[in-house]
């Protein structure tokens, strides 16, 4: 099935419903289905819900106010919870089935009287990976239009970039939680400054970028083509010192480059 078909089929995916909330991250997938949710039914139709915690990285929080600001859509920040469970913090296997069933019963909560219909932004590509929070959109019968439809992320960015969206190229979403290693536990702190240094990456004008925290040692993963510039003087030095400013008292950088999941690349085959 061609990209066109496959736009055709999910807008008869949306035709299904009167009105629909949708887990807005400010992501690629989401704010691909964000938009065509708003053309095909409505922006009166379409509620965005767009969770707040220290896990979030602060600039997709804003830009996703300014996404959904640009579609004219309703969007309701919730408050999550999630740094009070015990089983997320101290971050086993299961970290993302507890993040993401917490975050979608809150979404459910929030919605009631307002619509039935709760949306997510999976895709095929999420199959391919390890995503125990895959479980949890199961368990509470959410639907994935895109994953229904069988858009790949890269046909989202295709289909994103003819829409006109600035998400098209943006790097993949994740929360900071993926920056820690299985068994290491999450608290605020680091991840306060995970969320500063990726703020100067991004400032210095890295598209593709990941902070890895391991302990004291900030694992810094960037696009292959970018890792000469990282190393150019003065940009090493500011790096080396906006890091160990913000806590970090040893600073690497990871020669194979950003890629999406690294932690996942130590779990055994299943």
């Amino acid at each position: 099935m061609n990209l066109d078909k496959k736009y055709q089929h999910l807008q008869e995916i949306l035709s299904e419903f009167d009105s629909v909330a949708i887990a807005f991250s400010g992501g690629v997938d989401s704010t691909l289905l964000l938009k065509v949710a708003c053309d095909h039914l409505g922006v009166d139709k379409v509620f965005a819900l767009t969770a707040t915690s220290p896990i979030f990285p602060s600039y997709e929080i804003e830009q996703s106010e300014q996404l959904a600001h640009d579609f004219g859509v309703r969007q309701q920040f919730i408050a999550s919870n999630v740094m009070e469970l015990t089983d997320f913090v101290e971050n086993n296997l299961q970290r993302c089935y507890h993040c993401k069933h917490n975050m979608l019963n809150l979404f459910l909560q929030t919605m009631v009287g307002i619509t039935d219909t709760l949306l997510d932004g999976s895709n095929v590509d999420d199959q391919d990976d390890y995503r125990p929070g895959q479980k949890a959109v199961i368990q509470l019968e959410i639907h994935s239009p895109l994953l229904e439809a069988k858009f790949t992320k890269r046909e989202i960015r295709e289909l994103s970039r003819k829409l006109g969206l600035s998400t098209w190229d943006k790097q993949p979403f994740a929360c900071l939680a993926t920056r820690f290693p299985y068994g290491s536990k999450i608290t605020v702190d680091r991840l306060k400054q995970i969320d500063q240094c990726e703020t100067w990456l991004r400032l210095q004008g890295f598209s593709h970028y990941r902070v890895r925290c391991h302990d004291h040692l900030a694992r810094i993963e960037v696009a292959a083509e970018d890792i000469s510039r990282l190393l150019e003087e003065p940009l090493r030095l500011d790096l080396i010192e906006t890091f160990k400013h913000n806590g970090f008292d040893y600073v690497t950088l990871d020669l194979q480059g950003y890629r999406s999941g690294s932690m996942n690349e130590v779990l055994p085959e299943t």
